[in-house]
């Protein structure tokens, strides 16, 4: 096997994000080959785009020669569809949040292992290169010992996804809450992989600034977090604060500094007085594939999806295991 055949379920904006990773790319380990959307139409124009074999039924595409799923569905969607997608002997790569409740993160893990399939969560923020230039910095040493920081996302949503009680999106039900499960386990993902450590204490504060619904959660979040290690983080997000969406992260430790902005063509400085620093004791901006929204979505897909899809040719367990996927849950 040179590539891993993938099915897509789910023909909506997140597919197009993943399909654009590879445009352009040759000797690709992943090949999109098929997709189901309960969505005709949605399927049959995305099916003619990407030139994939559309399954009107999930029982017809699991029944296919794929051997794995990328599911990129509804929150409360994601265990049922990873079970039924074990059960066929896939391999499972699933779009975050892993799922709405700590129990069925629990059955995702049981049932993938009980079918010895691998399972990822397709957490792009651990995949996407300025993080990982990050995670290797704070590894070498390079600000010391994280005492302080702080991050945030804005990702602007339209104001109907909140005020239209028939959206699943921000609800209770199908999305397990407002942003705080939308964006957040993008962040605690983040910094428990970056830290290296888990969160020890947290206290969170939700407010609503469009009158949504009660069946819609909160639109914008304040998270205060303190890790097992002594650092403490400020997280905040939100989908009513009107820019273009953006992540902004700055680690702060005894030796040096490091900050992120993704709105930047370079989005990293560092201030280090390691030996190995660029430039000592002055900010400086590394190189690494970037291109500020929508540019560096399709980069971390693509980043994302090849891992996985090179883990499964080679038969290894992912680096992101999917404890660690429930543990941004957790938080």
């Amino acid at each position: 096997m040179e590539s891993v055949r993938f099915g897509i379920i789910g023909c909506g904006a997140a597919a197009a994000f993943h399909t654009a990773g590879f445009e352009g790319i040759r000797d690709s380990k992943v090949s999109f080959v098929a997709a189901h959307d309960i969505d005709e139409e949605a399927l049959h124009n995305f099916a003619r785009t990407q030139s994939v074999v559309p399954y009107r039924s999930l029982e017809e595409l699991l029944e296919s020669d794929i051997d794995s799923v990328l599911i990129l569905l509804p929150h409360y969607l994601h265990a049922s569809v990873t079970k039924e997608a074990a059960k066929a002997g896939k391999h499972v790569l699933c779009e975050k949040p892993m799922a709405i409740t700590l129990e069925e993160c629990d059955e995702m893990i049981e049932a993938t292992r009980k079918a010895g399939v691998k399972l990822m969560i397709a957490e792009n923020h651990r995949f996407l290169p300025a993080h990982q230039l990050i995670k290797n910095f704070v590894e070498r040493g390079f600000v010391g010992n994280v005492f302080l920081g702080r991050t945030y996302e804005g990702a602007f949503t339209d104001p109907n996804e909140f005020l239209d009680p028939e959206i699943w999106h921000f609800t209770y039900a199908k999305g397990g809450g407002g942003v705080l499960m939308d964006q957040g386990p993008h962040k605690f993902a983040m910094l428990n992989w970056i830290l290296d450590s888990q969160v020890e204490s947290a206290q969170c504060w939700l407010s609503k600034a469009l009158p949504s619904p009660a069946s819609k959660g909160e639109d914008s979040a304040a998270i205060l977090l303190r890790y097992e290690n002594g650092a403490m983080m400020d997280v905040v997000v939100s989908s009513s604060a009107v820019h273009p969406p953006n992540n902004v992260t700055e680690f702060h430790g005894t030796k040096g500094t490091i900050l992120e902005d993704h709105s930047w063509e370079k989005p990293v400085k560092v201030l280090s007085s390691h030996p190995e620093a660029e430039k000592q004791g002055e900010y400086y901006s590394p190189e690494v594939e970037h291109g500020p929204f929508p540019k560096y979505y399709p980069i971390s897909a693509r980043v994302e999806d090849t891992y996985f899809a090179d883990c499964i040719l080679h038969d290894r367990k992912p680096e992101f295991t999917p404890e660690q996927a429930k543990e941004a849950i957790a938080v």
